[in-house]
């Protein structure tokens, strides 16, 4: 099963599932998962072939929205969920598998469509990092730099980077998720709908969530609303964390 870490205490309302991005992991959602457990309890997943959960040879979202399913399962009831990127479309795909899983939906700055960008120069760039010779992040940070302009997306990356190992490592399938970028970039053919409450919460600076694609949203999620983050992008929870928390409260009470 998934790693999971929790946050708060079981309480009369429902647990509140977090689901990470790509490259992602558990505990870049630590912040605003403890801040979101002071009056239930939350548990944020590391997903397979990142953080610390299980490796595997697939990265489809219907592998995705099972991990997901399991462990909601194994929680004993339905929970509120909210998924990030390539979490999000894990998310909207448990949904539409198991709508008896999901209370309450938020969808973080991600449409269910197929995305013509990819991914795979990043995983090259952490690829070629020469990690035998790495002693500090500082100096994992110079060496990704000659590949990754943005700052931000180099501290995002390295928090994936394991120096404490007796080696340095990834703790990203990096093979597996490059192998499989077109399926997490794409989207699949499924005809489901989810007819319970679901957000979608996009960045006004981000381009992922357009109005083009709002036909393919009402076709799967009926009783879909929508909301942009003032100021933020496609990391919407990272740039605008306090907005961000107050409005997946909000929607979840």
């Amino acid at each position: 099963m998934l790693n999971i870490l929790r946050y708060g205490n079981e309480s009369e309302r429902p647990k509140l599932l977090i689901v990470h991005g790509l490259f992602g992991s558990a505990r870049n959602w630590g912040a605003i998962a403890k801040r979101l457990s002071d009056s239930r309890e939350v548990i944020s997943v590391d997903m397979r072939n990142h953080g610390e959960s299980p490796w595997f040879n697939s990265h489809s979202y219907a592998d995705l929205a099972e991990d997901l399913a399991e462990v909601i399962h194994a929680e004993g009831g339905a929970l509120d969920v909210l998924g990030h990127s390539m979490g999000g479309k894990a998310a909207m795909m448990l949904a539409l598998t198991r709508p008896e899983q999901v209370r309450r939906l938020l969808v973080a700055d991600i449409a269910p469509v197929a995305y013509s960008h990819s991914q795979s120069h990043l995983i090259a760039a952490m690829r070629d990092l020469p990690l035998a010779q790495l002693r500090s992040r500082a100096e994992a940070d110079a060496a990704l730099a000659r590949s990754v302009d943005d700052p931000s997306v180099r501290a995002f990356l390295l928090q994936s980077l394991d120096l404490r190992s007796t080696s340095a490592r990834w703790r990203l399938n990096l093979n597996v998720l490059e192998a499989e970028m077109d399926k997490v970039t794409g989207w699949p053919d499924i005809a489901a709908q989810f007819s319970g409450p679901t957000l979608f919460l996009s960045g006004a600076r981000s381009d992922y969530v357009l109005p083009e694609h709002r036909p393919a949203i009402r076709k799967h999620f009926p009783e879909a609303k929508f909301a942009k983050l003032p100021g933020a992008g496609h990391w919407l929870h990272a740039e605008a964390p306090r907005p961000f928390e107050q409005t997946a409260r909000m929607w979840f009470d």
